[in-house]
C-alpha cells in the first residue's frame, strides 16, 4: 500500500485502535490529496488497480464532488478522460473493471452516481449517445445489465423522481433529459427490459426483479404505449401470476402493473386502458399470505387501481363510460374490502379518502342498489375492523399507564376521519347502518368471556359515533331501529364491564342518547342502575368512577324533575361516595382533576334543589350535606388555630374540596327559592358563608384556599341575592388584605360581578374598598407602561399586564353603572390624578377601546352643558387638551393606527364619538382649542379644520366619521410630503 491507500483507511477506520492524532492526521492528508490537480487521474488509476473497498468508495466518492462542484472548471481533456473511463468501468468495457463491477452494491451504486453527475451536466447536448452507447454492452450478460439498473435508479434518485425537493434548475435539466431520452432512447431501453427478462426470467429471478424495478420507476412519464401493449403487458402477468418461488419477481412484475394503472391519463383512455388490462386476474391472490411481501405488493396494485376506477367515474362524461367504470368498481371492491381488513395497506393509499370518495358516489343512487347496498355493509365492516384496539396494548390502557395514553392518543386521532365517514356512511343509508351496529352489539356480547374487550368496545363507539350525526328529533323519538339500540344499551351487562375503554365508552354512549330517555322515562331505573353501580361511580377503576360522576351530574341536570321519585335512593346509593368528604383520613390523590368528586354534589344539588322537593325534605337532606361539611371545617380551623403555625398542606386540600363541594351543591338552588319562597334554605347558604369566610382569617395567605373561597362568594352573589350584603365587608376586608397581583384579578371580577348584578345597590361597598384597590394596583403597576424586547415576557410581567386589563374593566363597569362618583369620594379622590394620566397613556399607546369608554362616559357623568358649574374641577381642560389632543388626534395620526383593520375602524368610531361627546359638553371651547392648538398643531390647513369643526356641530355622524378619516389619511400624506392640499 502506497501512502495514499494507507491514509485512506486510517481515515475510514471505526475500531477504535488508532489514535485521534493519526486519524486527524490521515483526514488532513487525504484532504490535501483532493486538491491537487492531478486527483481525477489519481482516483481513475486507484479504481483500476486497487482492490480495497474503501479506497475504491473514497476515489468514488472523490469523483462525484470534483465533477458536480467544479465541472465548469474542469479541461475538456479531463472531462474526457474521466467520462470514458468511468463509462468504460460501467460496461465492463475494461480489464480492471471487475475490481469495480463484482465489488459490493454501495461501491456500484456510487459508480453509478458518478455516471449520472456527467448525464446531469452533458446529456444530450455533450454526451449524447450515452444510453444508446450503454445498451450493447448488456449482452455481456447480469454483471453489466445489473450495472445499467443502477444507472437507471440513480438517475431518477438523483434528478427525475419527484419524491425528493428539486431546485428550479434541477427540474430544468430532469424535463431536458427526459425529453431527449424520449425522443432518442427511451423505446431502446424498454425492448432491452422486455428482452431481459424474457432471457433470464428462469435462470436470474433477482436480475429480472432489479430491471423491473428500474423499469417501474419510468413508467410514470414514457408513453405508457411501451408498456401497455400485447408484448409488454402479457409478459408481466404472465409474471405476476407464477406459482412457485419467485415472489420478489411476482411482486416486482405487480409494481410494473400498478405504475401503468397510476399513469396520469385522459380519463376516457384510461378507462379504456384499465378495461384492457383485466386485473381482476390477480385478485385472487390477495388472500395469500398476509405477512408475505408478494400479497402486499398485489394488495397495493389491487387498492391503485380501485383508485383510478372511482377517479375514472367521477371524470368521465358520457353514461356509457360511468356504467362501465362502475362495473369495474364492482368487481374489484370485495378485493379492495380484504385488503383493508386482512393486508397490510400500502401507506400511498388512504383508506378513509378512498371510502369517502366512494360513498360520495353512492349518494347518486336513490335509492340503494341491492349490490351497493352489501357494499354499504363492507364499508362498515371496515370501519369496525380498523378502530378496533390492538389486544397487546389491554392491560396498559385499563392501567392507562405511559404506554396506554399514548395508544389511545393515537387511536383518537385515527378514528377522527373514519367516525367522519361512518356519519356519512349513516346519513345515506341509515337504517343499514343502524342494522349493522345493532349486529355488532349482538355479537360483542355473545362471548361471556373478556376476550373481546377490544371489538365490544368499537361497538359502543360506532354506536356513540352515530349519535353525533342524528338530529335532536332523532334523538328524542329513536327514529329508526335507535330505540331498539338505546334499550339494547341499557339493558345489556357486558361481559368486560370490568374494562376501563368499555365502561367509559358505555358511560358515554348513555349520556348520548339521554333525550331518548327523556321521552321513554320507563327507562331512568336502568340509567340511574348503570351510574350508581360497579358500572359507573362505584368502578374499581378510578379513572370510570371520576369520569361517571362527572356524567351522573350531566344526566340529573338533562332529566332532573323525571328523578325525583328516585332521589331518596339516589341520595342513599351515594351516602358513602358523599361520607368520604366528611372523612377526616381522606386523602389527597383519591380525587384530582376536573372530574373530581364535587361533580356527585352538583349532580345532587340539583336533585334536591327543585321547588318539586318538599320544604322539609329538602331542608333535611341539604341539612344532612352541609352539616357535617361545614362540622369538618370548624374542626380544621380550630385544630389550625390551636397548633403551631405551620399549616398541613393534606388539611389544606381537604378544606378546599369541601368548599368545592359546597360550591357544586348550591349549584342546584335558585335565587327565587333560597330568598323568596324557601328563605329557611337561604338560612342554611348563609350559615354555611359565614363558616367558610372563617377560613381568610385563620389561612389568611394561603392562595388556594382565598381562590376557592372567592369562588365561592361568587356563588353565594348568585345564589342569595341581595341578602349576601351583610356578609361582604367582612369579606372583601379578608380578600384585599393579603392580595398580590394575581389575587387581585380574581377580587375585581368578585366587584365586577357585584356591581353588575346590584348597580347602585353596592355604592357604599365599593367606595369603601376602591381607595385601598387604587393604592395598591398603583404600586404595583408600571407607571410608564410595560417594557417590551427581550426579557420582557416573564410570568411576573404577564400577570401585571392581565392585572392591569382586569382593572381598566373593572373602571369601565364603575362608570357605565352609574358609580362614576366612588372616583371623586374623599378617600379616592387622592388617586384620580394617577388613574387618568394611566388611562390617558394607555388609551394614547395601545389603543384600548375599553378605556376610551371610560372617558367618554366620565365626560357625560362629570360634565355640565356649556356654562354649566365645573363638577371636577380641572377635568374639563384635562380632557380638552390632553384627551381630546393626544388620544383623538395624534394617536390616530401615527401609521401603527392602521384603517383597514375592522378592529381599529371600530374604535376609531369610539374616537369619533367621544369628540362629538365633547363638543356637546364643552361646545366652543372645544372648537376653539381644536381650531387653535390641537389641528394646527398636526399641520392641518385651516380651511379643513373649519370645515371638520362644521361637521362636527351637525347631526351626521356616519359623515363626521368619514370626513375625519379622510382628513386624518391626508395629514399622514401630508408629513410624507406628498400631498397638495386642494
Amino acid at each position: 500500500m502506497d501512502d495514499i491507500e494507507k491514509a485512506i483507511l486510517i481515515s475510514f477506520d471505526e475500531s477504535g485502535n488508532i489514535g485521534s492524532s493519526l486519524k486527524s492526521q490521515a483526514v488532513s492528508y487525504c484532504q490535501q490529496i483532493k486538491e491537487t490537480p492531478a486527483i481525477c487521474r489519481i482516483c481513475i488509476d486507484k479504481l483500476c488497480f486497487c482492490n480495497i473497498v474503501q479506497v475504491q468508495f473514497w476515489c468514488l466518492q472523490t469523483l462525484h464532488e470534483v465533477i458536480r462542484v467544479n465541472y465548469a472548471l474542469l479541461s475538456s481533456e479531463e472531462k474526457n478522460f474521466v467520462r470514458k473511463s468511468v463509462f468504460a468501468l460501467c460496461c465492463f468495457d475494461d480489464s480492471n473493471a471487475a475490481k469495480v463491477l463484482e465489488g459490493p452494491a454501495f461501491i456500484k451504486n456510487k459508480l453509478a452516481q458518478v455516471l449520472v453527475t456527467f448525464i446531469y451536466f452533458e446529456y444530450p447536448l455533450i454526451w449524447s449517445s450515452v444510453f444508446v452507447d450503454f445498451l450493447p454492452y448488456l449482452s455481456k450478460g447480469p454483471i453489466v445489465i445489473d450495472m445499467f439498473c443502477r444507472v437507471l435508479n440513480a438517475l431518477d434518485d438523483e434528478l427525475i423522481s419527484l419524491d425528493y425537493p428539486r431546485t428550479t434548475e434541477d427540474l430544468g435539466v430532469a424535463t431536458r433529459v427526459k425529453d431527449a431520452m424520449r425522443q432518442q432512447c427511451i423505446g431502446q431501453i424498454v425492448r432491452a427490459w422486455y428482452d431481459i427478462v424474457s432471457m433470464y426470467r428462469k435462470s436470474d429471478a433477482e436480475l429480472c426483479s432489479s430491471v423491473l424495478d428500474s423499469s417501474r420507476r419510468y413508467i410514470s412519464w414514457i408513453d405508457i404505449g411501451l408498456i401497455v401493449n400485447d408484448a409488454f403487458m402479457p409478459l408481466l402477468f404472465e409474471l405476476v401470476l407464477l406459482d412457485g418461488e419467485f415472489e420478489q419477481l411476482r411482486g416486482a412484475a405487480a409494481g410494473c402493473v400498478l405504475a401503468a394503472v397510476s399513469k396520469r391519463m385522459d380519463p376516457q383512455s384510461k378507462l379504456t386502458m384499465l378495461q384492457s388490462l383485466q386485473i381482476s386476474r390477480v385478485f385472487p391472490l390477495v388472500t395469500g399470505d398476509s405477512d408475505s411481501e408478494l400479497t402486499s405488493k398485489i394488495a397495493a396494485l389491487v387498492t391503485g387501481y380501485a383508485v383510478e376506477i372511482l377517479e375514472c367515474y367521477k371524470r368521465v362524461t358520457t353514461e356509457d363510460a360511468k356504467g362501465a367504470s362502475l362495473d369495474l368498481l364492482n368487481e374489484v371492491l370485495p378485493s379492495v374490502f380484504y385488503v383493508m381488513q386482512n393486508c397490510e395497506v400500502d401507506t400511498a393509499f388512504s383508506i378513509v379518502q378512498f371510502l369517502s370518495g366512494y360513498v360520495a358516489t353512492m349518494k347518486s343512487f336513490s335509492p340503494l342498489r341491492e349490490k351497493q347496498v352489501h357494499y354499504v355493509g363492507q364499508i362498515l365492516e371496515v370501519i369496525r375492523s380498523q378502530i378496533c384496539y390492538d389486544p397487546m396494548y389491554r392491560d396498559n390502557l385499563d392501567m392507562l399507564d405511559k404506554i396506554g395514553r399514548e395508544e389511545e392518543d393515537r387511536m383518537n386521532e385515527f378514528r377522527k376521519d373514519l367516525f367522519v365517514l361512518l356519519r356519512s356512511v349513516g346519513r345515506m343509508a341509515p337504517e343499514v347502518t343502524q342494522v349493522f351496529i345493532r349486529n355488532s352489539l349482538v355479537n360483542s356480547v355473545s362471548s361471556r368471556s373478556e376476550s373481546n374487550v377490544e371489538e365490544v368496545e368499537a361497538a359502543l363507539s360506532l354506536l356513540y359515533a352515530l349519535g353525533e350525526s342524528l338530529s335532536d328529533e332523532a334523538l328524542r323519538t329513536g327514529s329508526g331501529l335507535l330505540g331498539e339500540l338505546v334499550s339494547m344499551l341499557l339493558s345489556t351487562r357486558f361481559p368486560c364491564h370490568s374494562k376501563r375503554l368499555v365502561a367509559l365508552v358505555y358511560l358515554e354512549t348513555m349520556t348520548r342518547y339521554m333525550k331518548y330517555v327523556q321521552e321513554n322515562t320507563q327507562y331512568v331505573p336502568m340509567v340511574l342502575a348503570a351510574f350508581l353501580d360497579e358500572r359507573g361511580i362505584r368502578h374499581q377503576n378510578a379513572h370510570v368512577s371520576r369520569r361517571a360522576s362527572y356524567l351522573f351530574m350531566r344526566v340529573v341536570k338533562l332529566l332532573k324533575a323525571k328523578l325525583v321519585p328516585f332521589i331518596e335512593t339516589i341520595l342513599q346509593s351515594l351516602q358513602d361516595t358523599v361520607a368520604r368528604f366528611t372523612s377526616m383520613d381522606y386523602t389527597v390523590n383519591e380525587f384530582s382533576g376536573s372530574e373530581d368528586g364535587s361533580h356527585i354534589f352538583e349532580a345532587i344539588g340539583l336533585l334536591i334543589g327543585m321547588e318539586d322537593v318538599p320544604l322539609e325534605k329538602q331542608a333535611d337532606y341539604l341539612s344532612s350535606l352541609l352539616t357535617p361539611l361545614c362540622h369538618q371545617v370548624e374542626i380544621l380551623l380550630m385544630n389550625a388555630k390551636v397548633q403551631s403555625s405551620e399549616e398541613s398542606p393534606a388539611k389544606i386540600v381537604i378544606i378546599q374540596q369541601i368548599i368545592m363541594a359546597i360550591n357544586a351543591l348550591s349549584k342546584g338552588f335558585s335565587e327565587r327559592l333560597v330568598t323568596a319562597s324557601r328563605p329557611a334554605i337561604g338560612l342554611m347558604f348563609k350559615q354555611t358563608l359565614d363558616i367558610l369566610l372563617q377560613i381568610l382569617v385563620v389561612f389568611p395567605k394561603i392562595e388556594p384556599l382565598r381562590s376557592k373561597v372567592t369562588s365561592f362568594i361568587h356563588r353565594m352573589v348568585d345564589t342569595l341575592g341581595a341578602s349576601v350584603f351583610p356578609y361582604l365587608p367582612k369579606a372583601l376586608e379578608q380578600l384585599l388584605a393579603e392580595s398580590e397581583p394575581k389575587e387581585m384579578v380574581g377580587f375585581l371580577l368578585l366587584l365586577n360581578q357585584l356591581i353588575c348584578k346590584f348597580n347602585i345597590s353596592v355604592r357604599d361597598i365599593v367606595e369603601e374598598v376602591f381607595p385601598a384597590i387604587a393604592g395598591r394596583v398603583l404600586s404595583v403597576l408600571p407607571k410608564n407602561g410595560f417594557p417590551s424586547g427581550p426579557g420582557s415576557n416573564t410570568e411576573e410581567i404577564r400577570e401585571l399586564q392581565e392585572l392591569q386589563k382586569t382593572l381598566y374593566t373593572f373602571l369601565h363597569v364603575i362608570a357605565t353603572h352609574d358609580l362614576s362618583s366612588v372616583f371623586l369620594s374623599p378617600k379616592s379622590r387622592g388617586f384620580l390624578d394617577s388613574l387618568m394620566h394611566m388611562l390617558l397613556n394607555t388609551a394614547c399607546n395601545h389603543k384600548d377601546i375599553t378605556v376610551r369608554k371610560i372617558f367618554t362616559r366620565l365626560i357625560k357623568d362629570w360634565c355640565a352643558k356649556p356654562c354649566g358649574e365645573e363638577k371636577v374641577p380641572g377635568f374639563q381642560s384635562f380632557v380638552i387638551e390632553a384627551f381630546g389632543t393626544n388620544c383623538c388626534l395624534y394617536s390616530v395620526l401615527d401609521k401603527s393606527f392602521e384603517f383597514q383593520d375592522a378592529n381599529t375602524l371600530v374604535l376609531f368610531g369610539e374616537i369619533v364619538q367621544a369628540q362629538k361627546v365633547m363638543y356637546e359638553k364643552f361646545g366652543d371651547a372645544f372648537l376653539m382649542h381644536l381650531l387653535s392648538k390641537g389641528l394646527p398643531s398636526a399641520h392641518c390647513p385651516q380651511d379643513l379644520a373649519q370645515q371638520y369643526c362644521q361637521k362636527l356641530q351637525g347631526s351626521d355622524f356616519k359623515g363626521l366619521k368619514s370626513f375625519y378619516q379622510s382628513l386624518i389619511e391626508n395629514l399622514r400624506l401630508q408629513q410624507n410630503g406628498s400631498l397638495v392640499f386642494r
